[in-house]
């Protein structure tokens, strides 16, 4: 605490652990602390009655039911997300190494409700063809599509079909292969992951790149779906960040209570406080809860966590799935996000599965609004929920040298997480992260 650094980090969430690696392996100084004792922050992953206590947190004792099995054997994941494996986090493992750390598992199947029931998201031509969302005559529209979509390569002017989808709105490329709104809705939600239906108005090239990686993923280790997942839990993800940035010089404290952050005559940051010592830096990176004053509300989010002895019903006694109802199904303005892995994943005792179904909240009745998702289940041995807000930063990082992270949104896979990451690198360090090396040349651990 007598030293300076260049950069102080305050939490250990997955997007600040991301931070602290990529900047110590740029060579700067990094301090982490954290008030918890434990890593992960608001990302962790929690078990039943050990110091990371899921049990006493929604149920106010240390007691859990004996059918439950071992506390010991629970990883729940705080903000449950998938990866997909061809996708920016991936990508940015692979760029750092972080991949000798962890262990992943593909998941099994991704799937769209549609009319009341749950459907395998078709991905390719091929599967277009056999998809039991479409009609015949649809399918072959769609499959048109589709190829397209496969063979567009921005640099090669003769795949584009004399389209500029710079300026072609997907809403526009869409019409040009007649496809209807049902299956546009699950291109939009299932395939091209958006969360609302601005993208229809927006330049078709987002979400052409978006299918692609869909399909690049899914085709990666010729699972279920585009999606992996570590084993043991999320939480392994910013722990194996932590070990990246000590490996490079970064020092970590955790326990560290208070945290107050010191700031000079001119509002710039200049260290932190703690235990009656500070801290001196040039710029401080932290979530939300650190700096309040300085983030506004932009939502909430609203979580069910369920505790299972079964797979979810109609996904092929799948143990790991990913289901989007999207929002025009259940007449919301935004999509609800199921997402179930099991014991397979090292989260849960034997024959349990932890499933969570998430949302955007859009009243103050968020349990009627996670039902949709929550009825898809069957029946379940425990339920928990949760909202939290949403913040986003409101300061001026280049006034007050305060880099402040957003918080995770509803969404059950990474990629609007760490494009935010990135966006703080750049604001930081002033450069770029090249992303674009061939993920697949890395080795890793898959079962």
């Amino acid at each position: 605490m007598d030293e300076e650094y260049d950069v102080i980090v305050l939490g250990t969430g997955l997007k600040e652990c991301i931070l602290s690696g990529l900047l110590s392996v740029d060579g700067f100084k990094v301090l982490h602390m954290d008030r918890n004792g434990y890593y992960g922050g608001e990302s962790t992953s929690l078990n039943l009655v050990q110091a990371r206590n899921l049990w006493k947190r929604f149920r106010g004792s240390d007691k859990p039911p004996a059918y439950l099995g071992p506390s010991r054997d629970y990883n729940v994941d705080m903000i449950p997300k998938f990866m997909m494996a061809n996708g920016t986090l991936m990508r940015t493992l692979v760029h750092t190494n972080v991949t000798n750390y962890l262990s992943f598992k593909t998941v099994d199947g991704s799937y769209v409700f549609n009319k009341g029931k749950i459907h395998k998201v078709p991905a390719t031509d091929m599967e277009a063809l056999k998809s039991s969302l479409m009609g015949l005559f649809e399918k072959r529209r769609a499959r048109n599509f589709f190829i397209y979509v496969q063979n567009y390569d921005e640099s090669d002017p003769k795949t584009h079909e004399g389209l500029n989808l710079s300026r072609v709105t997907t809403r526009q490329l869409i019409s040009k292969y007649g496809l209807n709104d049902n299956t546009t809705e699950f291109i939009g939600h299932a395939l091209a992951l958006h969360r609302d239906d601005q993208y229809l108005n927006e330049p078709a090239l987002d979400t052409v790149k978006r299918m692609k990686m869909y399909a690049a993923s899914l085709s990666r280790f010729q699972g279920g779906s585009p999606y992996i997942y570590p084993l043991y839990g999320l939480a392994e993800l910013p722990q194996a960040f932590a070990r990246l940035s000590a490996a490079y010089g970064g020092t970590y404290m955790l326990n560290k209570p208070e945290c107050k952050l010191e700031f000079d005559t001119r509002g710039k940051a200049y260290g932190v406080t703690s235990g009656g010592m500070t801290a001196r830096c040039k710029k401080v990176v932290c979530d939300p809860s650190y700096l309040p004053n300085k983030v506004r509300k932009v939502g909430k989010v609203a979580r069910a966590i369920a505790i299972m002895s079964h797979p979810i019903p109609d996904t092929h006694w799948s143990h790991s799935v990913q289901i989007i109802l999207p929002q025009k199904q259940l007449g919301r303005g935004s999509d609800v996000y199921l997402f179930c892995c099991s014991y397979l994943h090292k989260v849960a005792p034997k024959g349990k599965f932890i499933a969570f179904v998430s949302t955007e909240a859009e009243t103050d009745r968020p349990e009627a609004e996670l039902k949709p998702g929550i009825d898809l289940l069957g029946p379940v041995d425990e339920l928990f929920f949760e909202t939290y807000d949403r913040y986003r930063p409101i300061n001026t990082p280049s006034s007050d040298h305060c880099f402040i992270s957003t918080s995770y949104d509803a969404t059950t896979h990474f990629e609007s997480t760490v494009m935010d990451v990135l966006s703080m690198y750049t604001m930081i360090t002033g450069k770029t992260i090249d992303l674009n090396m061939d993920p697949s040349a890395a080795g890793i651990a898959i079962e």
